[in-house]
């Protein structure tokens, strides 16, 4: 059953419910679509559904900055109300308020 409704939605702080990284959502799939090679790379007994939403993040974690692709399955929300320090951020969102973005641009 495909579920229609994100959890997340764009300038909301995430965390990796197994991995040590945070990130600020930046778009959002209905449905995995990224490639059949990407896929295979998870381990078998790790591999998240497709037929849910993927989040699109901004992510770091202790030693880097970098983009993510994560299942909804692998996400909740991070509740530490600290801002995140991706240098790419300011691209596309405003300053951090009251523990989100705001889009820095508007949507068609």
């Amino acid at each position: 059953m495909l579920k229609s409704m994100p959890k997340y939605h764009l300038g909301q702080v995430v965390r990796h419910r197994k991995h040590p990284f945070r990130g600020v959502v930046f778009d959002v799939d209905a449905m995995f679509s990224n490639t059949d090679e990407w896929y295979e790379n998870i381990p078998e007994d790790s591999r998240p559904a497709k037929n849910q939403p993927f989040y699109h993040l901004l992510a770091e974690n202790d030693q880097s900055y970098y983009v993510a692709y994560v299942s909804e399955q692998n996400l909740v929300p991070d509740e530490t109300g600290q801002p995140i320090s991706h240098p790419d951020l300011h691209d596309l969102f405003g300053d951090f308020i009251d523990g989100r973005y705001p889009l820095q641009f508007q949507l068609n």
